[in-house]
């Protein structure tokens, strides 16, 4: 934790602000725990905070404390402009270029409100007046953690500890993710002492599934493909198969991981077919030094993190498959 960086977020909290926070598209438990836990905070302090998500979030993050309050760009425009156009702070959380935040990123460049970044993707783009960056952190839950402590020791509500919590188990994996350190096990020990219900918060996220989740889980397994002899596998599933399954945003969350689990292989990829965008939505995991996020850069216009990452194909679902198998072969000396 750079002090520079407390000082000056010290000094732009010490009076009142309105401020708005931003979670990515499509925000995941650790881009909605961390914007939450900051929210409460802030609010706390004095401060007038509003969250803007780009767009929904998945049902099993419903439970999260605050969540009611957080508007969707996609669906009040007009209230969320109104809120951006009168902020004198905004937060980006879990993301480094604004482009993760469309449309929304045509409205923050119109203002002049300062920017600070809290993230630990790589490669951050150089849009804040004041940045917070760290990719050797597992998650941005267990940053926010650190600034809330750095700004008040006896920060850590239970309802604080409640989101941190969330976004710190989900990316990383159950504490299964190489990211996962013992600091990140003295953070999550001080979250329980806050007295939150860690067996709660778990089935909440992994024990509240749709039964057409697990329909489309085993089309999805169905369709699973291991290239050649390689130690490297991918699926795919279809925007037919997703509606034959009434799909519903975060239904596909942790699929790719399936791929991961089997002895030997090392890296997996999961293509979904997005009809209305047009696009092929493509996520990434690797074990051991495969750099998926350099991977998905160079040929899927993604990125994200050393053994995690996301990208996207405008080809059909066909042709993304055809080329991702022949990129892959590529390879072949990184995964035998």
């Amino acid at each position: 934790m750079q002090k520079e960086f407390i000082d000056q977020l010290s000094a732009l909290l010490s009076t009142p602000k309105k401020c708005v926070i931003f979670p990515h598209k499509n925000p995941d438990g650790d881009a909605l725990g961390s914007s939450l836990a900051l929210g409460h905070f802030l609010q706390q302090k004095g401060h007038d905070c509003k969250i803007i998500s780009p767009n929904e979030y998945p049902q099993f993050l419903a439970w999260m404390p605050g969540q009611e309050n957080i508007l969707c760009f996609n669906k009040e425009e007009l209230k969320c402009r109104t809120y951006i156009e009168d902020a004198e702070l905004f937060f980006t959380l879990d993301f480094n270029a604004l482009g993760r935040i469309a449309p929304i990123d045509q409205w923050i460049q119109k203002t002049n409100t300062p920017i600070v970044m809290i993230d630990h993707h790589e490669a951050p783009q150089d849009y804040a007046a004041l940045m917070y960056s760290d990719s050797a952190l597992g998650s941005t839950c267990e940053m926010i953690y650190n600034v809330l402590i750095e700004l008040d020791e006896k920060a850590i509500t239970q309802e604080i500890a409640s989101c941190i919590y969330t976004g710190i188990m989900t990316d990383s994996g159950s504490f299964r993710f190489s990211s996962t350190t013992a600091r990140t096990h003295r953070v999550v020990a001080n979250l329980l002492d806050s007295g939150i219900d860690h067996s709660k918060i778990h089935q909440n996220i992994y024990d509240s599934y749709r039964f057409e989740r697990l329909q489309l889980l085993g089309l999805g397994l169905k369709n699973l493909t291991r290239v050649d002899n390689l130690q490297a596998v991918y699926m795919h599933i279809s925007q037919a198969e997703l509606d034959s399954c009434d799909f519903q945003k975060g239904d596909t969350e942790g699929f790719v991981n399936y791929g991961l689990s089997l002895d030997g292989v090392k890296l997996a990829v999961i293509l979904i077919e997005n009809k209305q965008e047009g696009i092929i939505k493509m996520s990434f995991r690797s074990k051991g030094d495969f750099d998926v996020n350099a991977f998905a850069r160079k040929h899927f216009n993604g990125g994200g993190h050393i053994n995690a990452a996301g990208g996207m194909s405008a080809l059909s679902l066909e042709e993304t498959k055809h080329e991702l198998h022949q990129i892959i072969l590529q390879y072949s000396s990184n995964l035998i």
